[in-house]
């Protein structure tokens, strides 16, 4: 029986996952110890076809295609078809190094009650993937590398393993989950309610390969923005509106730019030309746009 089993949920996304399968397979833990389970939402990209290929040369990688209806969907016939202790989330767009599946099963050989959350680095091209994994300097990594402990705040399952046991006693991800956007946070909360220690290990690394057009990014803003309401529904207290900027005064921000159709469009324009900060305005303006249509009161 493996130890481990990395879950990859994954709907027609062919082209990244002929890169993330090979990387997982070349990583420095032997076969016998992992497997490769890949929960498919029926593609129609070849998808199918090209893990009976797979398959076939390495028996340690499982295809299991079915209606799912979202990622935590996917996910969760991930984790009921996993044979390992261990469940290792990441995604059909992530790529693996060579260490990554080693440094996470190394954490819980050691030690139960934990969860463990590696490096993830963001790269718009494989030029990009290969400049990072050859060149460690020049990483920008979400958190320094002394870092031990995170919260729940930081369970992101393109990078995140813990015991399939634990996924049990807390209940999996939550299914209705089914826009865009924190399944694996909501996850990461429960866990951490139940005692599950967020640990942090950068050496951990994998590289989410994703070129976001802007306007696709502010739609993936707005559903994250609903996906907070139904977030709080679940847990109304004051950390989840705190962490997930569900405030007062970020509703009001969201107000005064919308009164003011210039600015937003100043701010729009600048973002479309590349501004960072302009962007970041623009994308948090989006999401609290979000929020405000799930709460019923988008003219706040």
């Amino acid at each position: 029986m493996p130890e481990l089993s990395v879950v990859i949920p994954t709907y027609n996304r062919l082209e990244t996952l002929c890169a993330v399968v090979p990387a997982l397979l070349a990583n420095d833990l032997s076969a016998e110890h992992y497997e490769i389970v890949v929960a498919d939402s029926n593609s129609n990209d070849g998808t199918a076809e090209y893990f009976a290929g797979i398959s076939t040369r390495h028996p340690n990688v499982r295809y299991v295609p079915g209606g799912y209806s979202g990622r935590a969907m996917a996910r969760n016939a991930g984790i009921a078809a996993a044979a390992g202790e261990i469940v290792l989330f990441t995604d059909s767009d992530i790529i693996a190094s060579p260490e990554l599946l080693g440094r996470h099963l190394e954490h819980h050989r050691l030690e139960r009650g934990v969860a463990v959350v590696g490096m993830e680095l963001q790269v718009d091209t494989l030029a990009e993937y290969e400049r990072l994994r050859d060149r460690p300097e020049v990483r920008r990594p979400l958190h320094p590398e002394r870092r031990r402990r995170l919260s729940w705040l930081y369970f992101l399952t393109g990078n995140a393993s813990v015991r399939k046991t634990d996924l049990e006693r807390v209940g999996r991800f939550d299914e209705s989950f089914t826009g865009y956007g924190h399944e694996d946070l909501e996850l990461g909360y429960r866990l951490q309610a139940a005692g599950i220690r967020i640990l942090y290990e950068p050496r951990a690394v994998n590289y989410h390969w994703q070129a976001i057009p802007y306007d696709e990014q502010k739609e993936k803003m707005r559903l994250a923005g609903r996906s907070t309401v139904r977030f709080y529904r679940k847990h109304p207290v004051f950390a989840v509106k705190a962490r997930l900027g569900m405030t007062a005064l970020s509703l009001a921000l969201h107000g005064f730019i919308r009164k003011n159709p210039r600015l937003l469009a100043r701010l729009e324009r600048a973002g479309r030309d590349r501004s960072g900060f302009a962007r970041n305005v623009v994308y948090q303006y989006h999401y609290v746009s979000g929020i405000k249509d799930a709460l019923g009161n988008d003219r706040a």
